[in-house]
């Protein structure tokens, strides 16, 4: 059940309680409970000390943070927060499914030059076996999540069923929310309306239903990996509002869906949506409609937006673990129109590179430019040519609806 700070507070034991008020610099005695949560709930409560702690953090911890603000669940375990405080889950494979081992999702190349930066670095630390060695994964995740105990942010659990979770006060996440937008906005550009501008609001839902009529009214064979031959992907995508090209086999594509190898960014989004929803069927050599998915095709309807939405933070969350933090803070940041270089210098901390994508590709190219696609983001460009993006209502509605992952 979620709880606020003074309810976690009333659970701590002294000891714990004392650690949180020394981090605070609290005036109060060490012996008194009560006195202690007071003291510790009234500085906390200080926008200037939130503000303060916020102003202070930056890498690992900047992550870590943002993973845990935006989430609705209310408890984690260690080895979940151990995860989030190394910045996410494992790599994701070519189908957008977590892998424990980085090396699947990469060209045999790409893991031929990795295996030299390694052999080459372990050259170098031979050389340097006498400097202090630096702390380990586990070690510097296990100091930020001593930090966030100290600070009062991450709480054990206190019954017999949650003693091995972790939780984060509700009012807490607030205020850090509210605390790390302010430092955003700090350095956010704001321009006045463009010019023109891109708004894509419910074609990718439509396009759903014309995909689904295509599949219906047509024969579509599939080669022997299951995907659609080159002549039926053209006519598919002639059906769709938005234009896209076929990606070359030259090029590297994994991570980013089960089909982001073969096709476009946005079909490929569409296409996995509607095959994870059963409104399609892969069946030997041919590609069909299901029942579900004929009810769309012959009628008016088309699906939720927010599936759609739903699907895309499944499907990219794996390459972008903190992807759900990404596209709240973009959505809370772009209530006027913000500039898409300010915002990417603002969350620049927040992003890493993923393989052959760089921190600017991901969060323009699998981020931004998906958000549009999405009907979220307005994306326009100025007179001088800069790009600006605004918030949609419908992007409006994921944020203030806490969009479930």
């Amino acid at each position: 059940m979620p709880m606020n700070l003074a309810d976690m507070l009333c659970y701590a034991d002294i000891a714990e309680l004392t650690a949180i008020a020394e981090a605070y610099d609290c005036d109060c005695s060490s012996h008194s409970k009560n006195e202690l949560i007071q003291s510790i709930l009234s500085t906390v409560q200080r926008r200037d000390v939130m503000e303060s702690r916020v102003g202070e953090m930056t890498g690992n911890d900047l992550r870590f943070l943002n993973s845990l603000i935006f989430e609705t669940r209310t408890a984690y375990s260690l080895e979940e927060l151990k995860a989030r405080a190394l910045g996410g889950e494992p790599a994701a494979s070519a189908d957008g499914q977590a892998s424990s081992n980085p090396s699947d999702a990469m060209p045999s190349a790409a893991i031929s030059s990795q295996a030299v930066t390694q052999s080459r670095s372990r050259i170098r630390k031979g050389k340097n076996a006498a400097q202090k060695p630096q702390p380990g994964p586990d070690e510097t995740a296990r100091m930020s999540i001593i930090r966030f105990k100290r600070f009062g942010w991450l709480f054990s659990g206190f019954s017999q069923q949650t003693r091995y979770l972790y939780q984060v006060p509700e009012d807490v996440k607030v205020r850090l929310g509210d605390a790390l937008e302010k430092r955003f906005r700090g350095s956010l550009i704001v321009m006045e309306e463009p010019p023109v501008y891109r708004d894509e609001r419910s074609l990718l839902a439509e396009d759903s239903v014309h995909f689904l009529r295509f599949v219906r009214d047509n024969d579509i064979p599939l080669t022997s990996e299951g995907v659609m031959y080159k002549r039926q992907i053209t006519q598919s995508l002639e059906q769709l509002s938005v234009a896209e090209t076929i990606p070359t086999r030259g090029g590297w594509r994994f991570g980013y869906g089960r089909k982001f190898r073969d096709y476009p960014d946005r079909f490929s989004l569409l296409y996995d949506f509607v095959h994870q929803e059963g409104y399609i069927s892969e069946q030997p050599e041919r590609l069909t409609v299901t029942e579900k998915g004929r009810a769309f095709a012959d009628g008016g309807e088309k699906p939720d937006s927010t599936a759609i939405y739903r699907c895309w933070l499944r499907l990219y969350k794996g390459p972008i673990p903190n992807l759900q933090a990404l596209a709240q803070w973009i959505m809370r940041l772009t209530t006027d129109w913000a500039t898409v270089e300010s915002i990417f210098r603002i969350l620049q901390p927040l992003v890493r590179s993923y393989y052959y994508d760089t921190q600017r590709d991901v969060l323009e190219r699998r981020v931004l430019f998906m958000l549009m696609h999405l009907g979220v983001l307005r994306w326009g460009q100025t007179e001088t040519g800069e790009d600006v993006v605004k918030v949609t209502p419908q992007g409006q509605g994921f944020l203030t609806g806490r969009t479930p992952t």
